[in-house]
């Protein structure tokens, strides 16, 4: 029997470890026969991110540091091939910004969490471009936060709004090659990420009892909805976002409640 993703290649840009959602993607996609190029930032994550490329079909682990525009291109000369799909799991905020008032918000700050988790996304898609084929498939990893108010999200609600209206734009771009350009909003999940959220184990457990399907989310659950983005069983969908929260955005409640 064939698999969704057998022959195609593509990058995946921003697994932490075994409990990121970026690895849930990840080793869904490879389950459905693509291979893929991993990166890393720094040595600590690099420890982390090469057993796990092991257990998959690897083509290369690479360094990316995406706030830097040579260490992009950097990773595009190391690849140096046709990709299929792009998958941009990265964001970042000081996590001493991420409690209290948005008011407070430092500029500096600011800036660094717009550009590692909005701006890297456009920059990507544009220095890869040359080695995109047509009707490729580019993901990347929103939050609810970006459509309403969270505690503790802070400016990374700003930098996550700017991204799916980023994804809107890029859509539009990369249209013309049928590049397709969407993001997966997952619910609140046990994350490395997930865990600088204040009340975050509150949070999780109130969106299980209160969404429809009454289940705690899984990788696999977030993983199968990426095959889903990467292959050509969604060939006409682009510029959108896809909730994966087992229902929760639907049913007119709100996390201010927790």
């Amino acid at each position: 029997m064939n698999k969704l993703l057998e022959g195609k290649k593509g990058l995946v840009i921003g697994i932490a470890n075994d409990h990121s959602i970026a690895w849930g993607i990840t080793d869904n996609l490879c389950k459905e026969g693509a291979q893929v190029f991993l990166t890393y930032q720094n040595d600590s994550l690099k420890k982390r991110v090469e057993p796990l490329s092991q257990k998959i079909d690897c083509l290369g682990v690479f360094p990316c540091d995406v706030e830097s525009t040579e260490s992009i291109e950097a990773l595009k000369n190391s690849i140096n091939t046709k990709i299929d799909f792009i998958v941009h799991a990265v964001a970042y905020s000081d996590k001493n910004e991420l409690s209290g008032k948005y008011l407070n918000t430092s500029k500096e700050n600011f800036l660094k969490t717009l550009h590692i988790s909005s701006f890297s996304l456009t920059e990507i898609t544009k220095i890869f471009m040359p080695l995109l084929n047509d009707n490729a498939s580019i993901m990347a990893l929103s939050y609810y936060g970006a459509k309403k108010y969270m505690q503790s999200y802070n400016v990374m609600g700003v930098a996550k709004a700017a991204l799916e209206t980023s994804i809107k734009y890029l859509a539009v771009d990369m249209g013309d090659r049928g590049i397709r350009v969407n993001g997966i909003s997952a619910g609140p999940m046990r994350t490395l990420a997930g865990a600088v959220i204040n009340k975050s184990r509150q949070i999780y457990s109130y969106t299980i009892n209160n969404s429809p399907i009454k289940k705690a989310l899984t990788l696999d659950d977030i993983g199968k909805s990426a095959v889903y983005l990467v292959s050509d069983l969604s060939k006409g969908v682009t510029g959108e976002i896809l909730y994966v929260d087992n229902g929760y955005n639907k049913i007119g409640m709100s996390l201010e409640e927790v």
